[in-house]
């Protein structure tokens, strides 16, 4: 018996211990598992970041000024608006969104004399009119600024006013003017289809942008 029970020792002793190696060993893998997660979640989100060194201080602030600074117009609003006044607006804005800067028309306003679809210039004045009122000399209403026409504002009929401009002349500066957004300089007029030197030279003084 003596034997017996020295030879059932080592088996009693391997009950005891093989359940507890085998929760240690899971504990082990799990933690080994949750580090290689955080890990990789953490390599993955580091990947994401773009370089301190690469961003220089006062860079976003600088091109965001730059763009904006060259991306508006200023543009003075008179006469029956609720709050007339010199407005900076967006480079393409229009006749409709000045007025609606200006708080909107009052209800005396000639709502038919200005029109609110064509593209507003820089420096532009905009008088809009009382019913039955005359605008005063200089105020704009359909594409002329001090006495010049405005190559991106004015229709066919105010085009038809200058010289060697007919009706085709007319309308090819305006689907110019459609295709390329707006005359960046009177010298633009150079590419509109029909204009030569002598053309271009009658209208250089007479038109503005």
């Amino acid at each position: 018996m003596g034997s017996q029970g020295i030879g059932e020792a080592p088996n009693s002793i391997e009950l005891r211990i093989t359940p507890k190696l085998k929760v240690g060993a899971v504990i082990v893998l799990l933690l080994v598992a949750i580090a290689v997660a955080v890990l990789v979640t953490a390599l993955g989100s580091r990947g994401t970041e773009r370089p301190a060194q690469s961003i220089r201080p006062g860079d976003a602030q600088l091109e965001a000024s730059t763009e904006s600074a060259a991306a508006t117009i200023y543009v003075h609003l008179l006469g029956a608006v609720n709050e007339p006044g010199l407005y900076e607006l967006p480079e393409d804005a229009r006749a409709i969104d000045a007025v609606a800067a200006a708080g909107g028309y009052t209800e005396k306003a000639d709502r038919s004399w200005l029109n609110l679809a064509r593209f507003l210039s820089d420096g532009e004045q905009v008088y809009v009119p009382e019913l039955g009122e005359e605008p005063p000399g200089g105020a704009t209403a359909s594409g002329t600024v001090g006495g010049k026409v405005n190559l991106n504002t004015a229709d066919a009929t105010v085009l038809e006013t200058l010289p060697r401009v007919g009706p085709a002349m007319a309308a090819r500066i305006i689907a110019w003017r459609e295709a390329n957004g707006r005359f960046a300089s009177i010298e633009d007029l150079r590419g509109v289809s029909g204009i030569g030197e002598k053309t271009f030279a009658a209208l250089a003084e007479l038109v503005t942008v």
